[in-house]
């Protein structure tokens, strides 16, 4: 089962997924990894989610950044949104913050993979005594 599912819009997101799936690789969590645009792609997006056994989802796009948006329109699971920088970057960041009430979405920064696969980490460690270790030693912290 995964535990994280990275969901980005596109194949030119890769670089971020890389960091994401490095941290998450440091830290022995299990993820999955699918490519599916929010807005040519709506009702396989609505599948993929779902039918997903991740407790953390992260959801990496840029331009109108809706995809973790849609995300969370389909699951109350936490998702975590990294905005992808591209020739417009507030658009994506702006999408991502700008959430209705009710459809919430934790934002990292600008293309800050490692910060979404941290924080997906945190909210598993929540439940998971030897993950907050190991969130501890990645981060140089005494674990309380």
């Amino acid at each position: 089962m995964a535990h994280v599912h990275i969901i980005a819009g596109s194949e030119s997101d890769r670089g971020v997924i890389d960091r994401v799936v490095k941290v998450l690789d440091a830290l022995g969590i299990e993820h999955r990894v699918d490519i599916c645009s929010a807005h040519r792609e709506p009702k396989r997006l609505e599948n993929i989610v779902k039918s997903s056994k991740a407790e953390v989802f992260i959801g990496i796009a840029g331009l109108s950044a809706a995809l973790p948006g849609m995300i969370a329109a389909h699951t109350i699971k936490p998702v975590i949104g990294v905005p992808v920088s591209g020739k417009i970057n507030l658009d994506s960041i702006l999408s991502i913050v700008q959430m209705p009430k009710g459809v919430p979405v934790g934002a990292v920064g600008l293309d800050n993979g490692e910060n979404a696969a941290l924080l997906a980490a945190q909210i598993l460690a929540l439940k998971n005594e030897e993950l907050r270790e190991k969130i501890g030693e990645y981060r140089g912290l005494e674990v309380v």
